[in-house]
C-alpha cells in the first residue's frame, strides 16, 4: 500500500466531515436566523450538504480500495509459494474469504472489490486520482475499470485521459465525467472505446454475434423474463416497431400504460405469428429490420474505404458492414448529414417558420441523441421537439432554441421552476432548477475522421508544377495538412491538429440553396 496515497486520502476524507459538519449546523440553525428568506437558506444548505456528502462518499470508496489492494499485496507476498495452480487457486480462495468475512459480503462481491481495487491502483492511476478528489463516484470507477478490461496499457491510459485529463490533447467536451449519470457515462467511455479499440469492431461483433441466444428466466409472482442477445441493428429494429405498435394502441379508452402495451405487443406477435418462418429461416436469412432506424454511417466508411464504425440511434457505434446493410437492405429513415469535415460535428440547418420541419426533427435526433435533460436515457423516438424561448415570446425554430424532452420533462417545465437553456447547433440544452441551479447536459463527441491512406495519398500527391501543400496559406487544405511526403503514413488523424477555417459559413443559405435546386 502506497502510504503517501492513503494518508492525502484520509486528509480529504477528514476535510469533507469537517465540511459536512459546518454545513449540518447551517441547515439546522438557519430557521433560528433573522435571514430574508430562511427557507431557502435551509434549501441551499441541505443541497450543498448532499453534494459534500457524495464527494465523501467517493473519497471513503478511495480509502477502500487502497486498504483491498493493500491487503492483498501483503497477503499474497507473505504467503508461501503455490507449488501448482491448483494451489494458486487455493490461495486466492482464501484472500477473497477473508475480504467477504471482514465486509460481511458474498465472495462475489468481494472477488470483484479485490479485482477493481488491482486494476484502479495498478493501470488507472487518474481514475483513481479523480476518485480520491471526490470528482467521480464508485460507479462511475467500476465503469472505468469495465471499459478498459481487455485494453492494452497504452488503450486504457488513453481512455483515462479522455475523460479525465482536461489537458489531454483529445479531451471529452461538455460535461466532466462525474457530471454525468454513471448509465450516461458508460454510453460516452463504450462509444470513445469501440472507436479507438486495437481490434476491428467487424472481428469483435462478429465473434458475439456467434453468441446471439434467446434466454428464458423464470420469476416470481407467475412471471418470467424472456430475453434475447442479438445484433444492435435488429435488436433497435424489433423496439422500435414494438414501440410504434404500442404507441398506436394508446387512446382514451386504453388503461394499459405503454410499457404494458409493449410486453402485450412483443407476446401477440411471438405467439401468433411467423412462427413456420422463423423456424424454418437460418441465421444468415434474418432481415434487416425496415423499421425506422436513424443512423448515421461516415462518408468513407459507407464507401468502403475505411473501417470507422456508423452510429445506430439509441445504441452507439456499429460495425461499418451493418451501417452499410442497413443503409441498402431496409433502414426507412436513413438520414443524409452534412457535417463538419474538420471535426466531425454536423452543421446547423436554419428555419425561419413555427411548424417544425421532419428534417429539423431528425436534426434534433442526431445531435441530442436522447432527453437532455441531465440523467433521463429516454431515447429520441420517444421525445416531442419543443421551443426553449416560446415562439409568442419571441423564439425562433431554429436548431439553437430547440430540445427534445421526453414528456416527463417537457411536462416538468411547463408545470415547475425547471427550464431549459443555453442549446447551440452542436450542444443540446442545459437545464437550470429552481434553486437557481445550472446542470449541463451532454455533449455528443463529434470526432473528425482519420483518413486512410488511399485518400492521404491522394492529399499528398501532386503535379509538378503544382505548388508544395506545405507552403499553402492556412484554410486551404488546413493548416494541419502536413508538408509532402513521397510516402504516405499510415493514418493520418486530424485531432492532432489545429481546426482550419471554415471556407463557408453560411452553410444555411447554401442547404437553402440546395433544397430549392433540388426542387
Amino acid at each position: 500500500m502506497e502510504s503517501r496515497a492513503v494518508v492525502e486520502t484520509m486528509e480529504a476524507v477528514e476535510a469533507s466531515v469537517s465540511a459536512l459538519s459546518g454545513l449540518v449546523r447551517h441547515a439546522v440553525g438557519s430557521m433560528g436566523t433573522a435571514s430574508a428568506d430562511p427557507l431557502r437558506d435551509q434549501a441551499d444548505a441541505c443541497l450543498d450538504g448532499l453534494a459534500e456528502l457524495a464527494r465523501t462518499e467517493a473519497r471513503m470508496a478511495a480509502l477502500k480500495v487502497h486498504f483491498a489492494a493493500g491487503y492483498a499485496r501483503a497477503a499474497m507476498a507473505s504467503a508461501a509459494p503455490a507449488r501448482s495452480p491448483q494451489e494458486h487457486t487455493a490461495q486466492d480462495m482464501a484472500l477473497t474469504a477473508e475480504v467477504a468475512c471482514v465486509l460481511t459480503v458474498s465472495e462475489r462481491t468481494a472477488g470483484a472489490l479485490l479485482a477493481e481495487a488491482q486494476a484502479l491502483s495498478t493501470t488507472l492511476p487518474l481514475t483513481l486520482s479523480a476518485l480520491q478528489a471526490g470528482n467521480i463516484s464508485w460507479q462511475h470507477a467500476r465503469i472505468m475499470v469495465d471499459e478498459t478490461d481487455n485494453l492494452d496499457k497504452a488503450g486504457a491510459a488513453g481512455l483515462e485521459a479522455h475523460f479525465l485529463d482536461p489537458d489531454a490533447p483529445s479531451a471529452a467536451r461538455g460535461c466532466p465525467a462525474g457530471d454525468l449519470v454513471p448509465a450516461r457515462f458508460r454510453a460516452k467511455a463504450r462509444t470513445w472505446r469501440e472507436r479507438h479499440h486495437p481490434v476491428s469492431i467487424e472481428k469483435r461483433h462478429n465473434r458475439s454475434a456467434a453468441e446471439r441466444r434467446v434466454e428464458y428466466t423464470p420469476d416470481r409472482d407467475g412471471m418470467a423474463w424472456l430475453s434475447a442477445y442479438l445484433p444492435a441493428s435488429q435488436a433497435a429494429g424489433v423496439w422500435d416497431r414494438i414501440t410504434t405498435a404500442a404507441r398506436s394502441l394508446q387512446g382514451a379508452d386504453e388503461a394499459r400504460t405503454l410499457t404494458q402495451l409493449r410486453a402485450d405487443v412483443a407476446a401477440t406477435w411471438l405467439l401468433t405469428s411467423g412462427r413456420e418462418t422463423a423456424g424454418n429461416a437460418t441465421a444468415g436469412d434474418v432481415p434487416s429490420p425496415a423499421a425506422q432506424v436513424l443512423i448515421t454511417v461516415p462518408a468513407l466508411s459507407l464507401l468502403g474505404l475505411s473501417e470507422e464504425p456508423a452510429m445506430l440511434d439509441g445504441y452507439g457505434p456499429i460495425p461499418p458492414s451493418m451501417g452499410r446493410a442497413l443503409v441498402a437492405d431496409g433502414a426507412s429513415s436513413f438520414l443524409r448529414v452534412l457535417t463538419d469535415p474538420r471535426d466531425g460535428a454536423p452543421l446547423e440547418v436554419g428555419r425561419t417558420s413555427y411548424r417544425i420541419s421532419t428534417a429539423l426533427r431528425q436534426w434534433l435526433r442526431l445531435r441530442d441523441g436522447k432527453c437532455p435533460f441531465p440523467g433521463c436515457n429516454n431515447q429520441s423516438l420517444d421525445n416531442d421537439a419543443d421551443h426553449l424561448l416560446a415562439w409568442a415570446d419571441g423564439g425562433s425554430t431554429g436548431i439553437s432554441n430547440l430540445g427534445q424532452p421526453c414528456r416527463k420533462h417537457h411536462r416538468l417545465k411547463h408545470t415547475s421552476g425547471w427550464k431549459p437553456a443555453g442549446a447551440s447547433p452542436t450542444e443540446p440544452p442545459g437545464w437550470t432548477s429552481p434553486a437557481g441551479r445550472h446542470y449541463a447536459s451532454e455533449q455528443p463527441d463529434w470526432e473528425p475522421p482519420v483518413l486512410p491512406v488511399k485518400i492521404l495519398a491522394m492529399t499528398t500527391s501532386r503535379d509538378p508544377g503544382e505548388p508544395d501543400p506545405g507552403t499553402l496559406e492556412p484554410g486551404l487544405l488546413g493548416s494541419g495538412m502536413p508538408d509532402y511526403l513521397d510516402e504516405p503514413p499510415p493514418e493520418f488523424d486530424l485531432t492532432d491538429h489545429p481546426l482550419a477555417e471554415d471556407p463557408f459559413k453560411d452553410w444555411e443559405l447554401f442547404l437553402a440553396y440546395d433544397s430549392y435546386a433540388a426542387a
